[in-house]
């Protein structure tokens, strides 16, 4: 059975959320491929993770034998979100801009999950090759050839992350303007947005249902 491992990283519920409501629609696309499958969800938003303290980085680089107690509970949190990684077949994130950079949340997980000599480092990386597709949302449009395009940090922080430390190379559906119908100055943007959120759950339910065939070796619907 194939399994799904679903991320949120947006503060807002739902329909309410740009990001959410994409991830909602790859996670429908792959569970009408696999009805067997499994999807597991993990929302940074209701159930946020610690960030990294002291303890926790002191036991990544400690010998397990040598972990206190302490450090010994704060590892095995941290293997947990990675083995939950590790046994998934794909991953899709939901990645929303915040202040011109990631949800803190979602920053927190890849810093749990980036491990050196298990998920980074020479000879290790166990995500290597993964499937993973990011969902970016932001309320304006960073795009090349945009105004704004020099304070895009979320594509591509995750980008270089993702692949210079995890050997994961992502692939990305943009939402766009998600702003422009709360922001009056954006009012003339409102069917440009439109036409982004559309292309977006059109993109995702192609992108799930493409990865879901090439996992079960069969061709693509059209």
């Amino acid at each position: 059975m194939a399994t799904l491992l679903r991320i949120d990283a947006s503060l807002f519920p739902d329909e309410a959320s740009a990001s959410r409501s994409v991830t909602s629609a790859f996670t429908d696309a792959w569970r009408a491929a696999h009805p067997d499958g499994t999807v597991v969800h993990r929302d940074l938003a209701a159930d946020p993770l610690p960030h990294l303290d002291v303890l926790t980085v002191s036991a990544g680089f400690a010998d397990p034998s040598a972990h206190s107690e302490a450090q010994a509970a704060a590892h095995a949190a941290r293997l947990a979100l990675i083995e939950e990684a590790e046994a998934a077949d794909a991953i899709v994130i939901g990645a929303p801009m915040y202040n011109f950079g990631l949800a803190s949340g979602l920053k927190a997980w890849l810093d749990h999950v980036i491990l050196n000599g298990r998920t980074s480092g020479e000879g290790a990386r166990s995500l290597a090759g993964k499937p993973v597709v990011v969902v970016a949302s932001r309320g304006g449009s960073y795009e090349p050839g945009t105004p704004r395009e020099g304070m895009e940090y979320v594509k591509n922080y995750l980008g270089s992350v993702l692949s210079e430390h995890l050997g994961i190379t992502p692939e990305f559906i943009t939402i766009q303007l998600t702003l422009a119908s709360a922001v009056p100055a954006m009012a003339d943007l409102i069917p440009l947005a439109e036409q982004s959120r559309a292309e977006a759950l059109e993109q995702a339910d192609a992108k799930a249902r493409e990865l879901a065939a090439q996992l079960s070796g069969e061709p693509v619907a059209a």
